[in-house]
């Protein structure tokens, strides 16, 4: 096995967890539609978690295959770093599999987003210090002089491996009797923890750019790593936002309100300098990856607006547990986060050589499909969202079922747009996997 293969397995495993989770996803979506479709072979309750599970494993997957390829390009690679690479590799597909079949047979003991047995808390904690002391080991030395996107790697994995950890503390007897502070911790450590993998993610996104645009320096400008400590302050304490309907100390919601105002304007500030860079420098060497990082910059856009609005207090108390804040979260996690790591993955395929007909041809199928059906698909939660709230707040005695009856057309009408848009990312990951299967060959 040729040692730049090893970042390459991430990656296209990532894909196909990608996949998975559409498929996982889609399934789960109809049966919110239709209740009985398929139940006898997996229940809701199976399905979401399934679904969670392989969007978490492609979102974290992809960012640690493309930190170690990042790592290595211009690094000797010794026989060690290659058996530790492959060893973390073949930790995660195990542990990935593992959960998976317990959640087919119905094995839940976590919290929310983590619901598989706590058995497997050590191993994939043990995971992440592994790839910490890669990391580390590769990178030792001063960070004076490292650019910005190797802090915020080195960032994202030292917090998560602090607030997965956190997230496991409801084991202990304390947080079991105190239901207050156990709701706290899980809605903290959650919020934390989609903080730290941000920081991989973003960090790969300017890193991208950086190379994209031929403008090495900017990752080392005063006001990048501005934005970058501003953002390390979002990640630390902007999670109290989300415990805003908890009896916290007023405090608390002060503080979280003033650092949420601050949310999401770190990465815009850059991306904005830097597409001014691709723009102006770039000879559309990876076209590809530039209409996703440039795609990606108008979800971080449509997002701000709307995490700024939800962190307000008073719209809070009106949004939370609707489909608004789902709206922010599949802004966050497919417009962003996977446009960025999609992005990542294409500019591999595209540094070296072109993608083949095949694949452009595919690649192109998926954008055009999935850059309306994304957009409309989000405005639908958007109004689902409202709706819910208008239900509650206001006057009328409807029932729960009664509304989710009014709701029927409107949610089948979401579930064809969601279909089309897991098509498009579909077509989007299939491309990339036929490339990278390719390369890799």
């Amino acid at each position: 096995m040729k040692n730049k293969t090893i970042p390459d397995y991430f990656l296209i495993t990532a894909l196909l967890s990608l996949l998975l989770g559409l498929l996982f996803g889609l399934w789960a979506s109809l049966q919110y539609v239709w209740p009985g479709l398929g139940k006898s072979v997996f229940a809701f309750t199976c399905l979401r978690p399934l679904h969670t599970l392989w969007v978490v494993s492609w979102i974290l997957l992809s960012a640690i295959g493309g930190v170690y390829h990042y790592l290595n390009q211009n690094n000797p690679v010794s026989t060690i770093d290659k058996k530790l690479m492959l060893t973390h590799y073949v930790g995660l597909v195990f542990i990935g599999l593992s959960i998976s079949l317990c959640y087919l047979n119905g094995q839940f003991a976590g919290k929310e987003y983590l619901e598989f047995p706590s058995v497997f808390f050590l191993p994939i904690l043990l995971s992440w210090m592994l790839f910490g002391f890669y990391f580390w080991n590769k990178t030792r030395g001063s960070f004076k002089t490292q650019p910005v996107y190797l802090w915020m790697w080195a960032t994202g994995i030292v917090f998560m491996i602090y607030h997965f950890a956190e997230a496991h503390l409801w084991l202990l007897p304390y947080f079991k009797g105190h239901f207050i502070q156990n709701m706290a911790l899980q809605w903290k450590s959650g919020g934390s923890y989609v903080g730290a993998w941000n920081m991989l993610v973003y960090g790969t996104s300017l890193y991208i750019v950086s190379l994209v645009s031929g403008n090495k320096q900017a990752a080392h400008s005063p006001k990048a790593f501005f934005f970058y400590f501003l953002g390390l302050t979002n990640l630390m304490f902007g999670w109290a936002h989300h415990v805003y309907l908890l009896p916290t100390a007023p405090w608390m919601r002060y503080f979280a309100y003033a650092i949420s105002m601050t949310e999401w304007v770190v990465l815009v500030s850059i991306l904005k300098e830097a597409r001014k860079e691709t723009q102006k420098q770039a000879q559309h060497l990876y076209s590809m990856t530039e209409q996703l990082i440039n795609l990606s910059g108008f979800w971080v856009l449509l997002n701000i607006v709307l995490a700024l609005l939800i962190s307000i207090p008073a719209i809070n108390l009106f949004t939370h547990g609707t489909h608004t804040t789902v709206a922010h979260s599949m802004g966050t996690t497919i417009g962003i986060n996977t446009l960025i790591l999609l992005a990542a993955i294409s500019y591999r395929c595209e540094s070296g050589s072109k993608f083949s007909v095949s694949s452009q041809k595919i690649l192109r199928i998926g954008l055009s499909i999935f850059k309306p059906f994304f957009f409309i698909f989000w405005c639908c939660l958007l109004f689902m969202g409202m709706r819910k709230t208008f239900w509650q707040w206001g006057d009328n005695k409807v029932t729960f079922g009664v509304f989710q009856q009014s709701m029927w057309v409107v949610h089948v009408i979401f579930v064809g747009i969601g279909l089309m848009t897991a098509l498009g990312l579909a077509f989007l990951a299939v491309g990339l996997l036929k490339s990278l299967l390719q390369k890799s060959a």
